[in-house]
């Protein structure tokens, strides 16, 4: 008898959440852990968290049931933490990680199905020099074999790492969705790191997993207004949800109850600080009508298939537009009969077959609106899609405007394959906010920057005019800005001999682009774009990736250098063999039939050659209670004639031809071992050391 699914409490549902069927901005604030002997009652505190506004609460530790009845008594979901000793080196020593994978099995076998359980966080903060003392990608596998077991066990449940700025590319490849604790109390650089973290997260909902201000250091008012502003420009930056660090200034870290400083809402006694009414006020706000009047325009040819699931969702959304058109270029099926017999509200223009860009022209000459929306039959746009792009153009400059599109969850292995493979339409952006290109699936433009520029051009008839067009746009000084949370669901090809025809032609797009505009192109035809060309995937350390660690590892933020973000991995359900296979017979085929029709040449893909191993290293392990930092040895060595590494070096300090990586780990509040990774000859810098006690 097959095994019974819990119903979940909370889904992902493209970059946000449902719960209850409805949208769900997560609302939560991280409870304990707390000194021993000074737990407050759960059931107590969790009643002042729900009428305080919050959502959900976000735990450090795995709970037991006392806990997760208090929290369904409360209304609240629950994001337990699998606490393992992840402040420790445990690539080298598999127990620890073997055990972590023991107590996650257990507690999901006992606690999965309780129903206000939501998600677990396999793992918080590895420290960044422990990381790349591992190796980013041995580190990143190990949480995805985490999160792959508990999907196992729980595939109704959300699993994510909650990670942080100084790691960015340890984003796992899995997780459910992206969440980072960030501490930005300047209200300009966290709202551009929101940006930034949105194109890190991929497709995938993004959550601000902590973010909190110490009253002690700072004024209880202090923290009050800056955890406002936080709360408000998340849900404004589009996240998935926001957590507030901590619910009580009563907390603990390594056996050791912490004293020295004062993040909670509510201080040690139990009393409401500021920051307390602050948060309880928040409303997140209802969409606005637009003040703009919206041409959805829709062209299809023999999209029968799909043309009903696309109008419906228009009809659905939070907002309709003022107008919808399905413009039918040259349509033999049954999509015209589809459109007038169930869409009466939707007017159908038909025309004999003159190409796509032709009938968005056509689309665009019959719109009366203000802004003309451009979407393909085969998508499904979001029901907050207008009133996304529409706070977009609040800003004069943006002349166009568009978001991701995502593909829905694959029904079939080609689907699955089809979904992961390079080749989908994508967006390409200059920064974090303004685009260079936005697929003709997702994007809407202002009519007068429409007329000024000409349209599409109706040269290019199924593909290519798109990016024909945003190219004109900014050669013409019109700024389009990307909208992370406006997507639609874009259906990809069913089958992988359509998937590859339609590569075919792209080709011949790129073919009329290339004679079009030669600048953009380089010599061997493959386009040269300014910006980074997104893949769906989330940003992530691979074999081959540079990481930006700054000198010495010491940066605050690091992050991977990409130009090419990373591609979608496979869904779950389909991740085997056969289909890793068939992804990689589709990744060889599709630049080869690109470039065919392109140029009616083959550039075989090049392949790596296999790297050389890494020069022999001894590492040196030893235990240390001086309370000597990281960085205090580094300042010592560097002092004594050590040059320190580049901002992209896998070493630390260099001195006589012997290179030096320093970690350090920690056992708990009072022991820690000092890892050096030695290239050539140790003694320099056994000698140059600070004694250890």
């Amino acid at each position: 008898m097959p095994a019974i699914v819990p119903k979940p409490v909370i889904t992902t549902d493209g970059k946000f959440f449902l719960s209850g069927g409805e949208r769900h901005w997560l609302r939560a604030v991280t409870y304990g852990p707390f000194p021993v002997g000074k737990s407050p009652v759960a059931a107590i505190e969790f009643a002042r968290m729900r009428r305080a506004g919050f959502t959900s609460v976000r735990l450090f530790k795995l709970p037991d049931r006392k806990i997760l009845d208090a929290a369904e008594s409360a209304g609240l979901i629950v994001f337990a933490g699998l606490d393992w000793r992840y402040n420790e080196d445990f690539l080298s020593n598999p127990s620890l990680v073997s055990s972590a994978h023991i107590r996650l099995a257990a507690f999901l076998r006992e606690y999965a199905s309780h129903p206000a359980l939501g998600g677990v966080y396999v793992g918080n903060e590895i420290p960044s020099d422990l990381v790349r003392w591992m190796g980013p990608v041995a580190v990143r596998r190990t949480l995805e074999e985490m999160i792959a077991l508990g999907r196992s066990l729980a595939p109704h449940l959300l699993f994510a790492y909650a990670n942080y700025p100084s790691t960015e590319f340890l984003e796992p490849a899995n997780a459910d969705f992206s969440a980072f604790n960030v501490y930005l109390e300047e209200q300009q650089p966290f709202t551009d790191y929101l940006r930034r973290l949105q194109n890190i997260a991929g497709d995938r909902p993004l959550v601000i997993s902590e973010f909190g201000m110490d009253s002690q250091r700072n004024s209880p008012l202090k923290q009050a207004e800056t955890l406002g502003w936080a709360m408000e420009t998340a849900h404004r930056e589009e996240t998935a949800g926001f957590t507030v660090f901590s619910w009580s200034d009563l907390w603990q870290t390594g056996g050791r109850e912490v004293t020295d400083w004062d993040f909670g809402i509510t201080d040690r006694s139990g009393a409401e600080k500021p920051a307390f009414a602050a948060l309880s006020r928040f409303k997140a706000p209802a969409p606005s009508a637009p003040v703009r009047r919206y041409s959805v325009i829709v062209c299809t040819r023999n999209g029968a298939t799909n043309i009903a699931g696309c109008l419906r969702a228009i009809a659905s959304m939070d907002f309709p537009p003022h107008e919808t058109f399905v413009v039918s270029d040259g349509s033999t099926d049954d999509t015209e009969d589809i459109v007038s017999g169930e869409f009466p509200n939707v007017r159908l223009i038909s025309i004999p077959s003159s190409g796509l860009s032709a009938a968005r022209n056509i689309g665009a000459a019959a719109a009366t609106g203000d802004i003309f929306v451009f979407t393909d039959d085969d998508c499904e746009p979001d029901r907050e899609w207008l009133s996304r792009l529409d706070r977009a153009f609040n800003h004069p400059e943006t002349a166009a405007a568009g978001g991701p599109n995502l593909p829905p969850s694959a029904r079939t292995l080609e689907e699955a394959v089809i979904r992961s493979a390079p080749g989908a339409p994508s967006h390409v952006l200059l920064d974090d906010t303004e685009a260079e290109h936005l697929p003709g699936c997702n994007i809407a433009v202002r009519r007068d920057a429409f007329e000024k520029i000409g349209g599409f051009d109706p040269d290019f008839r199924t593909a290519g005019d798109d990016v024909d067009f945003c190219w004109r746009l900014s050669d013409a000084g019109y700024h389009l800005a990307f909208v992370p949370g406006a997507f639609v669901w874009h259906w990809r090809r069913p089958s992988i001999r359509t998937f590859l025809k339609q590569q075919m032609g792209y080709g011949v797009a790129e073919r009329i682009l290339l004679g079009k505009h030669p600048e953009r192109f380089g010599k061997n035809g493959e386009a040269r774009w300014k910006g980074f060309v997104y893949g769906g995937g989330v940003v992530r350390a691979g074999d081959d990736s540079v990481i930006y660690y700054g000198a010495m590892g010491q940066a605050g933020y690091q992050s991977v250098i990409n130009r090419m973000l990373p591609l979608r991995p496979i869904d779950s359900e389909f991740g085997n063999a056969c289909a890793e296979h068939l992804l990689r017979l589709v990744g060889f085929l599709q630049p080869l039939l690109r470039t065919w029709k392109r140029s009616y040449r083959v550039k075989c893909p090049s392949f790596s050659l296999p790297v050389a191993d890494a020069p022999a290293h001894q590492d040196f392990r030893f235990p240390d209670t001086s309370g000597v930092s990281r960085d205090d040895i580094l300042s010592s060595l560097l002092e004594r004639g050590w040059k320190a590494s580049g901002t992209t070096d896998g070493w630390d300090v260099e001195k006589d031809g012997t290179r030096a990586l320093i970690a350090t780990e920690y056992l708990d509040h009072r022991y820690t071992n000092r890892l050096f990774r030695i290239w050539g000859d140790p003694t320099p810098l056994l000698s140059d050391l600070p004694n250890f006690s």
